[in-house]
């Protein structure tokens, strides 16, 4: 069962900008809540604004509050931040699954995520 489960990956822990996430990356971002919508929020900073998806865990639609300064680490995929925690003002971490799901390995994920099988 344990080579079933997905490896641990861990996004860096110095935020980017959200104007500068790109596709298949692992990122830590750094804003306040803007807007909450059930399971997904959006974080904004200084530079933009992303879509954050939580999953199962944020389906009350109160795992963080508007206004709320948060980090987020996940995912950055198809115009979404996966996220896989989120680290409250406090320091304390709200773990919610791993980034984006399970691996792919298929070719033509290969090719999205590096342009190459």
């Amino acid at each position: 069962m344990k080579l079933a489960r997905p490896g641990l990956e861990l996004a860096p822990t110095t935020p980017v900008a959200i104007s500068a996430m790109q596709d298949w990356s692992l990122v830590t971002v750094k804003g306040k809540v803007a807007e909450v919508f059930g399971n997904k929020f959006i974080v904004q900073d200084n530079s933009g604004r992303a879509l954050v998806e939580t999953g199962p865990a944020g389906d009350s639609g109160k795992l963080v509050a508007l206004d709320e300064p948060v980090s987020v680490q996940g995912r950055f995929e198809h115009g979404f931040l996966h996220a896989t925690y989120i680290i409250r003002q406090d320091g304390s971490v709200e773990a919610l699954g791993p980034a984006g799901g399970p691996p792919r390995h298929g070719l033509i994920e290969n090719m999205l995520r590096h342009g190459k099988p």
